[in-house]
């Protein structure tokens, strides 16, 4: 049977009151616009952004512990020039091996969450 999935958003976990830090590093940092929650998920706290034409959901965790080896890996066609933003904001990056030619590196967003950044196409 075919269901033709599709991804919609990912969620990645924050802790409570993170909101402000969430908006410095996705929003100001990365350039994500935040996007509205609806009325009746707004108490429960957390951040939405868009990513293209899907989205990326901090949601609050009351048991807060940050993902250090599942992750989501965001692409562009400007690597070098993130790299170079993101360790002037103070976060440290570590390389790892290309995925068939494309380039990418690691952080962390200010909760600890591992987050890859990688070339959106193979480099020539």
């Amino acid at each position: 049977m075919d269901f033709a999935l599709a991804l919609d958003h990912v969620q990645i976990a924050m802790p409570m009151g993170g909101e402000a830090q969430a908006r410095a590093f996705y929003g100001a940092l990365l350039g994500l616009a935040e996007l509205p929650k609806p009325a009746d998920m707004t108490a429960r706290g957390g951040c939405w952004f868009a990513l293209g034409d899907r989205q990326l959901h901090l949601g609050v965790e009351g048991d807060f512990r940050p993902a250090r080896k599942a992750h989501v890996a965001l692409a562009t066609d400007a690597l070098d020039a993130l790299r170079a933003r993101v360790e002037a904001h103070g976060h440290p990056t570590k390389d790892d091996s290309p995925v068939e030619g494309r380039y990418r590196f690691f952080t962390e967003d200010p909760f600890g969450n591992r987050i890859e950044f990688m070339d959106r196409t193979p480099r020539t």
